[in-house]
């Protein structure tokens, strides 16, 4: 089964140097990538030159490049999204190998758009941005010098993508398998965690003043399994009857 590249985005977050949007858009073309997105860059598009320069005529890729405000905006639409960081958190995040994060990206890919979302050179994403991925990549390198340049980073993973491709391009669906019904698309995952904050503010479960880190772990647990549509449908539907106090029965006799 070939890898659907049509349906891959390599996202990139307030990249604060054009060069390496043009770096990243060779590395893309190298591996058969072509949707690049960019998150509010600091310099894009680039008057200097220093893009096409180092694209390296991967020109196609940085003209269809397309910009957003928001990661929201550009991850609107994606059903998996993995983000990389080479951060531990306070509260552990389902972390995959660049391997494995190629395996369930080209078998979600097959039908469903997905997303690899690279942070800012020198700080790399916010723990808000990567709540927003169903998980984390960490390539492996040199414990005591991980200073991986964003480009090289897009290069590892699109490496990864294109061999998959070029070695088993009859391998078997491991994961679309398992879904009746379409993916939950990223924002309308969105939705339903602005849902469950509402509906558990509003039955006094949830403190906005003082939140702990409820969300989060909600966010964690969801992104972790992976939603269809139809089981968003009905997680919004039992928090919608929760809201107005359905279905509540007494357990007392």
């Amino acid at each position: 089964m070939a890898v659907n590249f049509q349906n891959i985005r390599i996202v990139l977050v307030q990249t604060s140097h054009p060069g390496n949007i043009g770096s990243a858009a060779r590395a893309m073309k190298n591996m058969c990538l072509e949707n690049l997105y960019l998150v509010a860059p600091k310099y894009f598009p680039d008057p200097s030159g220093k893009s096409k320069a180092m694209a390296a005529g991967a020109d196609d890729i940085l003209a269809k490049a397309q910009i957003f405000e928001t990661l929201d905006d550009a991850l609107a639409g994606c059903a998996y999204v993995v983000g990389a960081s080479a951060r531990l958190r306070s509260i552990p995040w389902p972390v995959i190998d660049p391997r494995e994060c190629v395996l369930q990206l080209t078998d979600i890919a097959q039908t469903d758009q997905v997303a690899l979302v690279f942070g800012r050179e020198d700080r790399g994403l916010t723990n808000e941005e990567l709540e927003r991925c169903n998980a984390l990549v960490h390539i492996p390198g040199n414990s005591d010098y991980m200073s991986l340049n964003i480009s090289a980073a897009v290069q590892v993973l699109a490496y990864e993508i294109h061999m998959l491709s070029y070695l088993q391009g009859d391998k078997p669906d491991r994961l679309v398998e398992f879904y009746d019904h379409p993916r939950a698309t990223a924002d309308e995952v969105e939705g339903l965690y602005d849902h469950f904050e509402s509906a558990l503010t509003t039955m006094g479960f949830h403190d906005p003043d003082n939140p702990r880190q409820l969300m989060r772990r909600i966010r964690r647990l969801f992104n972790r399994v992976g939603l269809d549509k139809m089981e968003l449908n009905i997680l919004r539907g039992i928090l919608t009857a929760a809201e107005k106090g359905k279905g509540i029965k007494s357990n007392k006799a």
